[in-house]
């Protein structure tokens, strides 16, 4: 099955190649710069994304540290070890976000 990216992501992906490209790079060049496993990275990165209330971000992390060989619970406790940071309600609603992913 093709991976299904936002209609946003895609239009931007097509219209700005270069800076896709780049971007896309960038983030290969960060993750390989260093001892985090990707496991590991996609957890930080699906932290990141709860804390600035990213939907598709959650989303998009939660599928990849899952596909990294993160269990449910390790995605659930990335999410819920930044409770004091960002608040129960940001957590809940990340949660919920991971949700459709690992019950999808």
């Amino acid at each position: 099955m093709a991976e299904e990216f936002p209609k946003n992501y895609v239009s931007i992906r097509d219209r700005y190649r270069e800076y896709s490209s780049i971007l896309g790079n960038l983030g290969k060049a960060v993750r390989d710069s260093g001892p985090i496993e990707d496991k590991n990275a996609h957890l930080v990165q699906l932290a990141a994304s709860a804390a600035i209330r990213s939907e598709g971000a959650v989303h998009s992390h939660t599928k990849r540290a899952l596909e990294a060989g993160a269990s449910p619970e390790e995605v659930y406790q990335a999410l819920l070890l930044i409770t004091s940071i960002i608040g129960f309600p940001n957590v809940a609603a990340a949660i919920s976000w991971a949700d459709d992913v690992i019950q999808e």
